[in-house]
């Protein structure tokens, strides 16, 4: 388990991260999504002890960060977004180093980061002659070199071409088997893809925290039944209907409640009124119109900073 808990950065008169809070438990594979500038690189650092927080505090298993970092350090991988690495060492050379710095056998843990990863065919190669994905994927081999029960990756898919991309993604589900991931990314497709939940910052603030299946839920249903159906008579007497609003081919129904309740009242309806179901699915938010209406929106509202200069 991961809890931040008031957590803020200053950097002289500017706030960098503004009184942030949130809980991440075992197993969760969560998404810190922002514009560049929010706040997430160095929420990312104070997570890991790189850096100490101006106030507030991190505790990991219930470990403070900063009184007990090299405990809580030992189970954490991390991958800063510019690379940790030497260029003119070969992967296996590199991978070596590291797990010499974290006092590991080679020989125990490089093969099978290098497996996990897919570079057992630049494992002899120099790191400077690598692509941009296949450097990404040396940085992750080193951030689980010693199977860390946290991982923390900051811009994992940054650079990447499309193919590389998907590659990336289906590393991070892997590694997500067996622990504790949080992704840092102003990408809200690379959420979607990974996460189970979104922690969105804005000017150093945090503005969002749910699970994405609560994010993209909405309150209506698309119907498509008999062109002739008096839908909305037939509905609107229902409890968990609010409205129901023709479109251009077919019905829009705002529901109440839980929307699984609503769409399954209306097929029933349906079915004793004799009607037939073309269509009935409850409609899915877009998490990047959703992310740039809730960025959009609070770029309106003034920061503490901004309050304090006013």
């Amino acid at each position: 388990m991961i809890e931040a808990r008031n957590l803020t950065r200053r950097y002289g008169d500017f706030t960098a991260v503004d009184d942030v809070s949130f809980r991440i438990e075992h197993g969760e594979v969560v998404g810190l999504l922002g514009h560049n500038g929010a706040g997430k690189t160095t929420i990312m650092k104070m997570l890991t002890g790189f850096i100490e927080p101006s106030a507030g505090s991190v505790l990991v298993d219930g470990l403070d960060v900063q009184a007990d970092a090299l405990k809580v350090q030992a189970s954490m991988g991390y991958l800063p977004e510019g690379l940790p690495l030497y260029p003119e060492l070969t992967v296996v050379d590199y991978l070596a180093y590291a797990a010499d710095l974290r006092g590991l056998e080679p020989a125990d843990c490089v093969p099978d980061a290098i497996a996990a990863t897919q570079l057992e065919e630049k494992a002899l190669d120099s790191i400077h002659t690598l692509s941009r994905g296949f450097k990404q994927r040396v940085g992750v081999a080193q951030a689980i070199l010693h199977k860390p029960r946290f991982l923390i990756l900051d811009e994992p898919s940054n650079g990447l071409d499309p193919n590389q991309t998907q590659h990336m993604r289906a590393l991070i589900r892997l590694l997500a088997e067996n622990a504790t991931v949080i992704i840092s990314t102003h990408i809200m497709q690379e959420v979607g893809a990974v996460c189970d939940r979104a922690l969105i910052l804005r000017g150093g603030r945090l503005v969002v925290d749910e699970r994405l299946d609560q994010l993209q839920q909405t309150a209506q249903a698309r119907l498509r039944t008999a062109a002739d159906a008096d839908v909305v008579s037939l509905l609107n007497p229902l409890p968990e209907v609010e409205s129901v609003t023709p479109t251009a081919d077919a019905w829009m129904v705002t529901l109440h409640g839980e929307p699984a309740n609503g769409t399954a009242a209306i097929a029933r309806c349906l079915v004793a009124a004799g009607l037939p179901i073309y269509e009935l699915a409850p409609q899915i938010r877009d998490l990047e119109k959703l992310f740039a209406e809730v960025t959009e929106k609070l770029a309106e509202e003034p920061t503490k900073d901004e309050q304090h200069a006013a």
